[in-house]
């Protein structure tokens, strides 16, 4: 799991991203809902949820959990 993190942050460290739209253009399997941004790691293995402020670049990284605790909780609900 370390790679596919450590691929995440140094594409999301350089990126200034102003809308989910152009997030999505670099990552392209990435959904919003509730305020979060999740982002697919590891071709869906893990979710990686985060508050993402595209006005100050700035982000901020909830939880890294595995697809099956994603599912477990309410997150798309």
């Amino acid at each position: 799991m370390v790679k596919p993190v450590a691929a995440w942050l140094t594409i999301a460290s350089t990126s200034n991203w102003k809308s989910l739209h152009e997030l999505r253009l670099t990552w392209r399997n990435t959904d919003s809902t509730k305020g979060l941004t999740i982002f697919n790691i590891k071709g869906n293995k893990y979710r990686l949820i985060a508050i993402v402020n595209y006005g100050s670049h700035t982000m901020i990284v909830k939880e890294l959990i595995t697809h099956s605790e994603y599912n477990e909780k309410e997150w798309n609900k």
